[in-house]
C-alpha cells in the first residue's frame, strides 16, 4: 500500500516546516542563499558545463558543487554514480533532514518535482551510443540513473529510510506542486511527516532548446520590467521537511514556519501561452488563500513566478491585480529569478524556501536590475534591499503548458 489509510480528521491538522535545504548558484545551504537573496545578488556567468559557442545566449546560473558528494549512508560505489542533479538534490535533502532532526524510520513519503531529472546522463548515453555504438561501458548505469525515481531512491538510501517516492513533472510548477501535494497528504491524515521539494540541473538539451525558441534573455533577466526580453536559466534544488503541528510539538522540534495554503489549477487557454487575463493563476491564488483562511489583505509579500518573458509577466501581473484589488497598490512583489534564473522543476520549491527566509528573517528580496515597471504592474516591485515585517508570504509557480501552483506560508512566532 502506497500510503496508509487516511484517518480523515474532522479538522485538518496544521502543517509546519521543521527543516529546509537549498542549493542555488548563490551558494550551498540556507546562510549563503539568504545573504544573496537579501542583497539581490545575481549569479549569472558564462556557461562552462557544455559547449555554447553556437548558442545565441551564453550565460546561466551555474552552481559551484563540492569536489566530492556529501557524506551520507551511500556506499562509495553509489556516490560515484551521482550526476550533477542528484548531488544538488542530495545536498538539499541532507540539510533539510539535519535541520528537522528526524530519525530514520520505515515509512517517509518523498515527493519530488523535476522537469529533466538526470538529463545529463541521458545526453552522455546518447553521445556514446552515436559515437561508439558497440561500446556499452557505463551505458546501463546511465540508463538507470537517468530516471528520476532512481534519484529519489538514492535520497532514501542516503538518509537510511524507506517509503514511497512520488515524482511530479508539471513543468515550472513541479516543485510547488510537490510541496502542495505533501500538504494535502498531511492534511488528509495519510502521513505525519513528508520530505518534499524539487530539483533540476543545467543540461545542454534544455538550455539549447530554450535558446532556439529565443526565450532566453540576451541581456538581463528583468521580470516585470517594461524592457524585459526573456528569461535566464539556472539550476538548483530545495526540499522541505514537513510535518503536522502535533508531530513537531511532540518531539519539541524547532518550527521554521507554517505551510498554510495551496492552490492548483490548469490553464486551458493555449498549449504554451498563459491566459492574457491570468484566469487560472487567479483561481490558484484564491484557492491557496481560502485554504489558509486568509484574504489578499493578509499577504505581506508575493514571490512571483516572474520569468521575464513578455506574455508570462503580463498574465501574472493582471492576475495579481484582479486577485488583490486595492491591496495590489501596496503589496510588495519580486521575482528571485532575477538573481538565480529559472530553475524549472526546482523553481517552486526554491522560491518557497525563499519565502520561508523572508518570514524567519524579516526582509524582502529585491530585483536589483529592475528599472521601468510594465504598465500592467499595479503593484510595487521590490527594487532594493530592505527589512520589512513579513507575516504571510505567497509563492506563485505558473508552468509551461498551463499548470499553476500557489503556496501560502505563514510566520511562526
Amino acid at each position: 500500500m502506497l500510503f496508509p489509510a487516511p484517518h480523515q480528521p474532522s479538522v485538518p491538522p496544521r502543517v509546519v516546516v521543521t527543516g529546509a535545504g537549498i542549493v542555488t548558484a548563490l551558494g550551498l545551504g540556507w546562510k549563503p542563499n539568504a545573504e544573496g537573496f537579501r542583497a539581490g545578488r545575481t549569479a549569472f556567468r558564462p556557461v562552462t558545463l557544455f559547449d555554447v559557442s553556437r548558442q545565441r545566449v551564453k550565460v546561466a546560473a551555474e552552481v559551484d558543487l563540492p569536489t566530492a558528494p556529501p557524506p551520507s549512508r551511500l556506499s562509495a560505489r553509489q556516490a560515484g554514480r551521482l550526476d550533477r542533479a542528484s548531488i544538488m538534490l542530495l545536498l538539499a535533502a541532507l540539510e533539510a533532514w539535519e535541520q528537522a532532526g528526524w530519525e530514520p524510520s520505515g515509512h517517509l513519503p518523498l515527493i519530488l518535482g523535476t522537469t529533466s531529472g538526470g538529463m545529463s546522463l541521458g545526453e552522455a548515453y546518447f553521445r556514446q551510443a552515436v559515437q561508439s555504438p558497440h561500446r556499452h561501458r557505463r551505458q546501463p548505469t546511465r540508463a538507470l540513473h537517468y530516471q528520476s525515481q532512481t534519484q529519489g531512491r538514492i535520497v532514501l538510501d542516503a538518509l537510511g529510510i524507506g517509503g514511497p517516492v512520488t515524482i511530479i513533472s508539471n513543468a515550472c510548477a513541479s516543485g510547488g506542486n510537490a510541496i502542495g501535494h505533501a500538504l494535502e497528504l498531511l492534511r488528509r491524515g495519510c502521513a505525519t511527516r513528508v520530505l518534499a521539494g524539487g530539483y533540476d540541473g543545467l543540461n545542454q538539451l534544455v538550455f539549447s532548446g530554450f535558446d532556439s525558441l529565443q526565450t532566453l534573455s540576451p541581456t538581463l533577466c528583468r521580470p516585470f520590467d517594461a524592457h524585459r526580453d526573456g528569461l535566464a536559466i539556472g539550476e538548483g534544488a530545495a526540499l522541505m521537511a514537513l510535518e503536522t503541528l502535533e508531530s513537531a510539538r511532540q518531539r519539541g522540534a524547532v518550527i521554521l514556519g507554517e505551510l498554510a495554503g495551496y492552490g492548483a489549477t490548469i490553464d486551458l487557454h493555449h498549449l504554451t501561452q498563459p491566459h492574457p487575463q491570468g484566469d487560472a493563476a487567479l483561481v490558484a491564488m484564491t484557492q491557496a488563500c481560502e485554504m489558509a483562511g486568509l484574504t489578499p489583505a493578509d499577504i505581506d509579500y508575493i514571490n512571483a513566478h516572474g520569468t521575464g518573458t513578455p506574455l508570462n509577466d503580463i498574465s501574472e501581473a493582471t492576475a495579481i491585480q484582479r486577485w488583490a484589488g486595492n491591496r495590489a497598490a501596496t503589496l510588495p512583489v519580486s521575482s528571485t529569478k532575477a538573481s538565480i534564473g529559472h530553475l524549472l522543476g526546482a523553481a517552486g520549491a526554491v522560491e518557497a524556501v525563499v519565502c520561508l527566509m523572508t518570514l524567519r528573517e524579516q526582509w524582502l528580496p529585491p530585483e536589483i536590475a529592475f528599472e521601468t515597471p510594465d504598465a500592467a504592474c499595479a503593484f510595487p516591485v521590490v527594487r532594493e534591499p530592505r527589512d520589512a515585517p513579513v507575516n504571510v508570504a505567497l509563492s506563485n509557480s505558473f508552468g509551461f503548458g498551463g499548470v499553476n501552483a500557489t503556496l501560502v506560508l505563514r510566520r511562526w512566532a
